[in-house]
């Protein structure tokens, strides 16, 4: 991923999710396989065949965000901005506090749906009340960009900033893309995603995917590699993560977490799932290629789990044939089964909980799921103890792209 000494590593984790706002709520939750999944609350979606979401609860922007962004932002960067507060709390870095300059922090992150909810509000004011109604923020936070913009604004962070407009996958893509900003000189880059999808206009938008679960029934409607798979339930929320240059975090003192260690994606078309068997093996391949890592020694698997039987016998298929005999070994999990597809930010938060599973060496359970008929090593029911050094989060997006991420135990590190 990097030079020896330009290596990416993870010091801080800022998580806004249906299960827990702060890293100690949502792992907390997440270890203790807790599922949050229930019946959508949002006004205006009652009458929708989507009946099931994972739903960011108890959230008060007011009291995280100055009242000036919230008034130019959607839902999505209100998410984005309090996690990357946390991140860069938990990453010890005071506001304006780092390095010698501002040039030294970048923001990356990923957005596949944008402001839907705030677009919404607008459109409403157009058509009941006119165009005078329409604020002239309408024009900025619908845009992908824009999560990326209030957080490099609010931190004063000039460094190398940049958006990555994909599916899911590119959770897992912009960190990469943050790695790969500290290998050529950038010191720390805040990374990650935050999508809010559950307003009318972005729910109705929804509805064309096939893959989407309609299952009025929260324990039933998100059950990935099960006889009775019948898609997925979407949700709110994300994570923020402060990736900063080895060395650089070493030199302050800062506790480093995890290190990001390889990353590959490829792509093999819009819900084509078959394909999607060679196309995720071939992520899976490049991942460990660039991470100098065997498939032996991958310790724990974060499943994309997309929750069709195509999707997950292709998903199923692909760590066999990337990993081997191993793959049928290697303990399997798909935490976001309690807590839904939160599109790009569904596979930061698989990145949270994978960094936290080495740390704290158990792996959580896969919440909803006990009777899996695919030959995996699925983690059900209770957290697992393990010896966890290397973890492999898998991404893949309704579009068709494939994404794999290999992070390692922060002491388990080749020189």
């Amino acid at each position: 991923m990097s030079s020896n000494d330009r290596r990416a590593v993870i010091t801080g984790i800022g998580v806004v999710a249906p299960n827990g706002v702060g890293v100690e709520t949502f792992w907390k939750s997440t270890r203790e396989g807790i599922s949050v999944l229930d019946h959508i609350t949002r006004e205006g979606c009652g009458h929708l065949p989507l009946r099931i979401a994972g739903e960011v609860r108890g959230f008060d922007p007011e009291s995280l965000i100055e009242q000036r962004f919230l008034v130019q932002t959607d839902r999505f960067s209100h998410f984005a901005m309090a996690a990357a507060d946390l991140a860069l709390a938990d990453a010890r870095i005071a506001a304006g506090k780092y390095g010698d300059s501002p040039y030294d922090v970048g923001v990356v992150t990923a957005a596949g749906s944008g402001g839907g909810e705030f677009g919404q509000r607008e459109l409403q004011r157009l058509w009941g009340q006119g165009s005078r109604y329409v604020g002239p923020y309408q024009s900025i936070a619908w845009f992908y960009a824009a999560s990326t913009g209030q957080i490099s604004i609010r931190g004063g962070f000039k460094g190398p900033c940049g958006v990555v407009c994909s599916d899911e996958a590119g959770g897992l893509d912009a960190i990469a893309h943050a790695a790969r900003a500290i290998g050529r000189g950038t010191d720390a880059v805040v990374v990650g995603s935050a999508e809010a999808p559950l307003a009318p206009y972005s729910l109705v938008c929804q509805l064309g995917y096939r893959e989407l679960s309609t299952s009025d029934e929260p324990e039933r409607a998100y059950r990935p590699f099960t006889a009775t798979a019948c898609g997925f339930v979407p949700a709110e929320g994300g994570g923020m993560l402060v990736v900063e240059a080895e060395s650089a975090a070493r030199e302050r003192g800062a506790p480093i977490r995890a290190t990001v260690a390889g990353h590959a994606a490829t792509f093999s078309g819009a819900s084509r799932w078959e394909e999607s068997r060679e196309g995720l093996a071939r992520a899976i391949t490049g991942a460990l290629d660039e991470a100098g890592c065997t498939p032996e020694e991958i310790d724990v698997v974060f499943a994309d789990a997309l929750g069709t039987p195509e999707a997950d016998r292709a998903e199923a298929l692909a760590i066999a044939d990337a990993l081997g005999p191993h793959g049928r070994r290697v303990p399997v999990t798909a935490p976001k089964t309690g807590t839904g597809r939160a599109y790009c930010g569904a596979p930061v938060l698989d990145s949270a909980a994978a960094v936290l599973a080495l740390q704290s060496g158990l792996i959580p359970p896969t919440p909803h799921v006990f009777d899996v008929c695919h030959d995996l090593a699925m983690v059900t029911g209770a957290a697992r103890p393990a010896e966890l050094r290397t973890a492999l989060v898998l991404s893949r997006g309704l579009m068709g792209s494939n994404a794999a991420l290999v992070l390692r135990h922060a002491a388990d590190t080749p020189s």
